[in-house]
C-alpha cells in the first residue's frame, strides 16, 4: 500500500519550475502585501475592471468567431503578465507593464477589447515603478501618441482617440496618488518604528547606567561589610554584630534606592513617548514642544503615551503642521493633556485613530474633546481622573500659535 501511494503523492507535487514561476520576489509588490499583512492577491482585485474586455464587442460590431479567438489568445497572456507584474523585482515590472502596452498595440487592428490591456499597462507601470512623476507622465504621453496613431491608422472613430487618453491619465492618476501615499505611509511606520528602537535603546542604556549608580558602590559597601564582620566574627570580636547590623541598614536603604528608581522606570513611558513623539514630527519638518509630565498612575501614563502617539502619527500623516505642542495641566481631581498643532484643521468625522484614542480614555474614566475649525488647526484635550495627591505642574512654556492634533 505504501509503496502504491507514492506514486499519487508525488504526482501531486507542483512542478519546480511553476513554484519558482509563481514566487514573489522579496521586493516585489505581492512581499509588501504580505509584510502588512494583506492576502499574496489582495492586488487581483483590479482584474475586476478586465469586464471592459467581455462588454467591448457590445458596442463595436458584436461578438464574432475573430473576437473569440483572439480573446481565448490574448486574455490568459494578460493574466500571466500581471501575475509577473506582481510577483517580480519592483526594477523588473515595468517591463510586464510595456509588454502589456505592446500586446495591445499589436492588436488594436483586429480587437478593440485589448484597448483595456492598454489602459492597465499604463496604469502599472507607474504603480510598480520608482521613477518620478514627469518621467512618468512622459511615459503616458508617448505611449498614448503610438496607441492612438496606430488607432488612427485602423480607422477607429475620433471618439476613441479622445477617451483612451483621457481614460488612461485620469485613472492612472487616480491610481497612482494611492500608491505614492501608500509608499509615503510605509516610509513613515518604518521611522516610527526606527524612533521607537532607537528610545527603547537609550532607556535600556539609561537604566543599566542607574541601575550600576545606584547598586554597584552599595553591593560593594556590603561585601566589604560582610568580609570584615566574618574576620571579627573569627577572632571573637564584638564588634562583627555592629558590621552586620550597618550591612543590614545599608542593604534596606539600597532597597529603598531600587524601589524609588523602579516607580521612575516605569514612569518613564510618557516621557519617553513624548521624546519618540519630537523626533517623529521633526523627520516631517513639525517642530513639537512640550512640558514635563507630572507623576501619575501607571495606568493612567501608558494610557495618555498611547494617546500621544496615535495624536503625534495624525499629525504626521494629515495635518500639514509646522508647529505642535503638548501641555499638562491640573484641573482639581483631574489631569488634562492638550495636544494642539498649527495645521489645517477641518476635522468632521472621527477616523479609527480618533476612535481608539476615545476608547482609550474612557476605560481611564476620561473625556477626549476635539476642536478643529478649518484653517486654524486643531485641540485635542484628554482630562482624566487622578488621584489629589498628584504634585502640582511645573510652570508651562508659552503656547505655540494655533491648533491640532
Amino acid at each position: 500500500m505504501i509503496g502504491s501511494d507514492r506514486p499519487r503523492l508525488e504526482s501531486s507535487v507542483p512542478p519546480s519550475w511553476l513554484v519558482s514561476l509563481l514566487r514573489p520576489a522579496p521586493d516585489s509588490a505581492v512581499a509588501d502585501n504580505l509584510r502588512r499583512g494583506k492576502p499574496a492577491w489582495a492586488d487581483a482585485i483590479h482584474l475586476l475592471w478586465t469586464v471592459w474586455v467581455f462588454m467591448t464587442p457590445v458596442f463595436s460590431g458584436g461578438y464574432t468567431l475573430r473576437w473569440v479567438l483572439l480573446t481565448l489568445g490574448s486574455y490568459p497572456l494578460f493574466l500571466l503578465l500581471y501575475a509577473r507584474l506582481l510577483l517580480s523585482p519592483r526594477h523588473h515590472a515595468p517591463r510586464y507593464a510595456l509588454a502589456m502596452v505592446a500586446l495591445a498595440t499589436l492588436l488594436v487592428p483586429w480587437y478593440p477589447s485589448g484597448i483595456s490591456y492598454f489602459i492597465f499597462g499604463c496604469v502599472m507601470l507607474r504603480v510598480c515603478g520608482r521613477g518620478s512623476w514627469w518621467l512618468y507622465l512622459l511615459q503616458l504621453a508617448a505611449l498614448n501618441a503610438v496607441f492612438c496613431t496606430v488607432a488612427m491608422l485602423s480607422h477607429y472613430p475620433w471618439q476613441s482617440l479622445v477617451w483612451i487618453p483621457a481614460v488612461s491619465f485620469i485613472i492612472g492618476m487616480v491610481v497612482n496618488v494611492e500608491a505614492v501615499n501608500k509608499d509615503k505611509d510605509a516610509a513613515l511606520q518604518l521611522s516610527q518604528e526606527e524612533v521607537r528602537r532607537l528610545a527603547t535603546t537609550a532607556e535600556r542604556e539609561r537604566i543599566g547606567r542607574d541601575l550600576h549608580d545606584l547598586l554597584g558602590h552599595t553591593l560593594s559597601l556590603i561585601t566589604l561589610k560582610l568580609e570584615l564582620a566574618r574576620k571579627l566574627h573569627d577572632r571573637g570580636d564584638a564588634r562583627a554584630r555592629q558590621e552586620i547590623g550597618e550591612a543590614e541598614d545599608i542593604a534596606r536603604e539600597a532597597l529603598a534606592q531600587v524601589r524609588s528608581a523602579v516607580t521612575g522606570i516605569r514612569a518613564s513611558d510618557l516621557a519617553g513617548e513624548l521624546a519618540s513623539a519630537r523626533l517623529l514630527l521633526e523627520c516631517q519638518q513639525v517642530h513639537l514642544q512640550y512640558a514635563v509630565p507630572p507623576p501619575m498612575p501607571v495606568d493612567v501614563e501608558r494610557g495618555l503615551a498611547l494617546v500621544l502617539r496615535e495624536a503625534a502619527t495624525n499629525i504626521a500623516r494629515h495635518a500639514q503642521a509646522t508647529q505642535a505642542r503638548v501641555d499638562f495641566m491640573l484641573e482639581g481631581r483631574q489631569l488634562a493633556m492638550q495636544i494642539r498643532d498649527d495645521g489645517r484643521g477641518g476635522v468632521q468625522a472621527e477616523g479609527n485613530g480618533l476612535c481608539g484614542m476615545r476608547e482609550r480614555v474612557v476605560a481611564l474614566g476620561g473625556q477626549l474633546a476635539v476642536q478643529s475649525a478649518r484653517g486654524e488647526g486643531t485641540v485635542l484635550t484628554v482630562r482624566v481622573p487622578v488621584a489629589a495627591a498628584t504634585s502640582p505642574l511645573p510652570p508651562a512654556a508659552p503656547p505655540v500659535q494655533g491648533g491640532a492634533a
